[in-house]
C-alpha cells in the first residue's frame, strides 16, 4: 500500500543525504594532520581531500592547492573520486524518478506507473548510498592502518577528518531514505491473474452436458 508520508520522509532523507554527499566530496577534510610526538610542526595543519590539499597556519590563514596531476595520484584516491561522482550522478537520476513517482505529484496519472517510478528511485538511492560508503570506509581503513604501522614515518601519518564522519551520515541517510521510499510505494488492490478452482472446473462439464441435453430435446 502506498504511503504518502513514508514516501515524503524517505525523499527528504535522500535529498539531505545527497546534498551532504556533494559537500563531503568537495571538502578537503578527508585526512588531517596527526600530531605525534615532536616530529610535526604544530604551527601548520594539513588538510587533504579528493580534489585539493590545504595548509592552515596558526594565524588562521588557509592556503589551498588543487592536485596538479590526476595520473600522479594514488590509485585509492582516484577510485574514491570515481565512486563519489558516480554516487552523486545516480542520486540525481533517482531524484528525477522520485519526483515523477511520489503520490503528492501529478506528473503521471496512473498509480501503477507512479509506484514503479518511486520503487526504482528508492532502489537507486540505496545503491548510491552503498557506492558512496565504499570510498569513505576504505579511506578510513587506510588512515587507521597507516597510523598504527610502525614503518610509516610520523610526518606521513594522518587522522580521520570531519568529512569522513559526515560521509558516513550522508551514506546512511541515502540507504535509509531509499528503503523508506521503496517500502512506501506499494500498491493496494493490484489486479490478480484469474485462477480456476476445482468447483469452477467441475461446473463447466455440467453446463456443457445440460446444453447438449437441451439440444436433443
Amino acid at each position: 500500500m502506498a504511503s504518502t508520508g513514508m514516501q515524503v520522509l524517505g525523499l527528504v532523507l535522500c535529498i539531505v543525504g545527497w546534498v551532504g554527499g556533494v559537500l563531503v566530496c568537495a571538502a578537503p577534510l578527508w585526512r588531517v594532520t596527526a600530531f605525534i610526538g615532536n616530529n610535526i610542526v604544530t604551527a601548520q595543519i594539513v588538510w587533504e581531500g579528493l580534489w585539493m590539499s590545504c595548509i592552515v597556519q596558526r594565524t588562521g590563514e588557509i592556503q589551498c592547492k588543487v592536485y596538479d596531476s590526476l595520473l600522479a595520484l594514488p590509485s585509492d584516491l582516484q577510485l574514491a573520486r570515481g565512486l563519489t561522482l558516480l554516487s552523486v550522478l545516480v542520486c540525481g537520476l533517482a531524484l528525477a524518478l522520485a519526483v515523477l513517482g511520489v503520490k503528492c505529484t501529478k506528473f503521471l496519472g496512473r498509480a501503477h506507473a507512479k509506484s514503479r517510478f518511486a520503487r526504482g528511485a528508492g532502489t537507486l538511492f540505496v545503491l548510491a548510498g552503498v557506492v558512496y560508503l565504499v570510498p569513505v570506509c576504505w579511506t578510513a581503513y587506510a588512515i587507521v592502518r597507516d597510523f598504527y604501522d610502525p614503518y610509516v614515518a610520523a610526518p606521513h601519518k594522518r587522522e580521520l577528518g570531519a568529512a569522513l564522519y559526515l560521509g558516513w551520515g550522508a551514506g546512511g541517510l541515502l540507504v535509509v531514505g531509499g528503503g523508506l521510499l521503496n517500502a512506501g510505494s506499494g500498491l493496494q488492490g493490484e489486479p490478480r491473474s484469474p485462477s480456476f478452482s476445482g468447483a469452477s472446473g467441475q461446473s463447466s462439464p455440467r453446463g456443457a452436458a445440460g446444453a447438449t441435453a437441451q439440444g436433443y430435446v
